[in-house]
């Protein structure tokens, strides 16, 4: 049998079991996320998709748009609230003072790795510490990305005064309001965005976490990288409110059965561990990697730091949001995530 034939034959299969699996399923959830297909955190989302539908025994299918095949990376949390979607995995940040209590755990000095930032902020959300900001919509779990670094084409960044007008993206405000006071000239885009804006010089740089390099390719144009832990992004994972009202009891309980903490934890595990592996891509493509020593706490970037956190956490004040409250309760949550306690 010619080669082509059995792909073809293959795919038609392949394609055919699935609609008859969607089609035998008591419910059918589409679920929408923005990272490539191939990423870890992609495969991750769809090992929680397999889980459902094994522990249903098919009565749920979960059917993966990777890519922004179903939604924009920034319209992703709306389209699981209008319906578009029935699940799916949202920035919060990429909807601008719409989750302002959430994104308190992108402020540097709170999430070390992305196993700790994970257990800081679902513990936060089963608190009640963000009051009503997920109203609209089913929290299955949240998960962070460990620390967030400097990455740039050319130019390495070693002192704040490095990046006096640099262009970089940043990917939320938060993190926009750090760069802004370190000097930089921060860029929305969405993550898909970076490696376009890069090759074509819209951007000189990128802050990301080291599984993002390798996830999207920017290790291909960066060639320096400056750890420092200037952020960590917070991600929620979400069902459209009517679809999970609508399932039977025992779907219900399978759903819950797969969300909270467990699941925060593996994103976050799921995280520190392409972490390394974009870092030592970097270094096996001979990358030159400028370490800070002391992170954000160092002498030289603490103040400008210290005073774009301000600034920021006055700006929320000034909307009646006290962040104090979250902030310290984080950071205590800090102390017990690192020591890989989960607080029910």
């Amino acid at each position: 049998m010619n080669s082509n034939f059995k792909t073809i034959m293959f795919s038609l299969t392949a394609g055919l079991t699935l609609s008859l699996s969607a089609q035998a399923a008591e419910v059918n959830l589409r679920f929408a996320h923005f990272w490539p297909a191939t990423s870890g955190i992609s495969q991750e989302l769809e090992s929680w998709g397999k889980n459902i539908e094994e522990k249903s025994a098919g009565r749920i299918h979960v059917e993966m748009y990777p890519s922004q095949m179903l939604a924009k990376a920034p319209k992703v949390y709306d389209s699981v609230v209008t319906g578009v979607a029935d699940v799916g995995a949202s920035i919060q940040g990429y909807t601008a003072n719409r989750f302002p209590r959430s994104q308190l755990v992108e402020l540097p000095g709170i999430v070390a790795t992305g196993q700790q930032g994970s257990c800081i902020i679902q513990n936060l959300y089963q608190e009640g510490m963000f009051d009503k900001e997920y109203d609209d919509a089913h929290v299955l779990f949240m998960f962070t990305h460990g620390s967030g670094h400097i990455h740039t084409k050319d130019k390495a960044i070693k002192t704040p005064a490095d990046l006096d007008g640099v262009m970089i993206r940043r990917p939320t405000v938060v993190a926009g309001e750090l760069l802004k006071g370190l000097g930089a000239e921060p860029v929305g885009l969405a993550a898909p965005e970076m490696y376009g804006a890069m090759s074509r010089g819209v951007i000189n740089g990128v802050t990301l976490p080291w599984e993002a390099m390798t996830s999207f390719r920017l290790n291909e144009l960066a060639d320096k990288h400056t750890q420092i832990g200037l952020y960590s992004l917070a991600f929620v994972v979400t069902m459209n409110n009517r679809v999970y009202d609508s399932m039977p009891d025992d779907l219900k309980q399978i759903v819950s059965d797969n969300s909270g903490i467990e699941w925060a934890l593996k994103l976050g595990a799921a995280y520190d561990r392409l972490d390394k592996k974009g870092l030592q891509q970097a270094k096996d493509m001979g990358h030159e990697i400028t370490v800070i020593e002391g992170g954000v706490q160092n002498s030289e970037w603490k103040p400008m730091i210290d005073t774009a956190v301000n600034t920021y956490t006055q700006s929320l004040k000034e909307q009646g949001i006290n962040a104090d409250p979250i902030i310290n309760r984080a950071k205590a949550l800090s102390e017990t995530c690192n020591q890989q306690v989960v607080i029910k």
